[in-house]
């Protein structure tokens, strides 16, 4: 099916790149995203997607284009319906949302329910194009805000929220019933998010504790107390890796310096990981350098967390 994805605005360049687990986009406008998607069920496992609709039509983003578009489609609603107009970039300066919304659906034929509709359309406005649609999936927010870090039975500061690690997830495209190893696991959120999706997460820590408390936070997954520098698998034997490197002083490593640490791990990774699968990194110190030594740099990203802190994600992939 033909979709049209509204991302989040939080991050300039995550929303984009963790859409290729579930879609093969088309064509990319801002903050919006027309793709194919072969598994509309798999719309849930996206975190930074809002609103999904099957793509109906497109026009240039003028009043008068967007409602010979909605006129030429002749719909019927066969139930109770609304529109929804959204501008996020672009034009229809000649129209406010709310007259947007009535002139478009004066052109569908059927009863117009604005409080409890049972179908909505969706007329989104983003880099002078319109993309008209009916919605089909809209995110619910609340199951993010129940898997909050200090709601879960283990509990460490400095930890990243599960929308991030569910991204994360997603950048590795790694698929139900395969292996997602995240060496250094410490409290669990990347194998929480990693399960939710019905993968097969394995966690690895040098720190009892965290390990521990892992189990606690995600029981279902495979725990195992270990160096993430002598990993204990064989080689190509993991779908995918998605990690955040450690930092500070409050760490336990077993490394002489940080550096050798993040050289050591790296070269693990890529020794395990299977030829072609991918491998999403984050650290908060540019490691590019050593990283692309070992293994292929696909993309990268920046998220700032604070003045003195700014998380780099690199996203690299095994040769074949």
């Amino acid at each position: 099916m033909k979709i049209i994805l509204e991302l989040s605005g939080e991050h300039p360049g995550l929303p984009c790149g963790e859409i290729y687990c579930i879609c093969s986009p088309t064509l990319f406008l801002p903050r919006l995203v027309l793709a194919d998607c072969p598994d509309i069920s798999a719309l849930a496992r996206l975190s930074l997607t809002h609103t999904a609709s099957e793509y109906l039509g497109q026009s240039p983003a003028s009043l008068h284009e967007i409602l010979a578009l909605v006129r030429s489609l002749s719909l019927s609603a066969g139930t109770p319906f609304a529109v929804r107009a959204r501008k996020i970039q672009g034009d229809c300066s000649d129209a406010s949302q709310q007259e947007l919304e009535r002139l478009v659906g004066g052109c569908i034929s059927g009863r117009v329910d604005l409080k409890n509709p049972v179908e909505e359309y969706r007329v989104i406005i983003s880099g002078g194009t319109c993309l008209f649609g009916r919605k089909i999936y809209q995110k619910d927010p609340a199951g993010y805000a129940a898997r909050r870090p200090k709601t879960r039975p283990f509990f460490h500061p400095g930890v990243m929220m599960p929308g991030l690690a569910r991204a994360l997830v997603n950048l590795s495209r790694v698929m139900p019933g395969e292996i997602l190893l995240d060496p250094f696991c410490g409290t669990g959120g990347v194998l929480i998010e990693a399960g939710l999706i019905g993968t097969m997460p394995v966690g690895i820590d040098v720190d009892r504790s965290m390990v521990e408390g892992s189990h606690l936070n995600c029981p279902l997954a495979r725990l195992i107390l270990a160096d993430a520098t002598a990993l204990p698998f064989s080689d190509d034997s993991v779908d995918a890796v998605v990690t955040d490197l450690p930092y500070g002083q409050s760490v336990i490593i077993h490394a002489d310096t940080l550096e050798t640490l993040y050289h050591d791990a790296l070269a693990e990774i890529a020794r395990v990981l299977r030829p072609g699968r991918t491998a999403v990194i984050v650290t908060h110190r540019d490691i590019s350098r050593t990283a692309a030594e070992i293994l292929p740099i696909r993309s990268r990203y920046e998220q700032r967390v604070h003045k003195s802190l700014t998380r780099r994600i690199l996203v690299l992939e095994k040769n074949t």
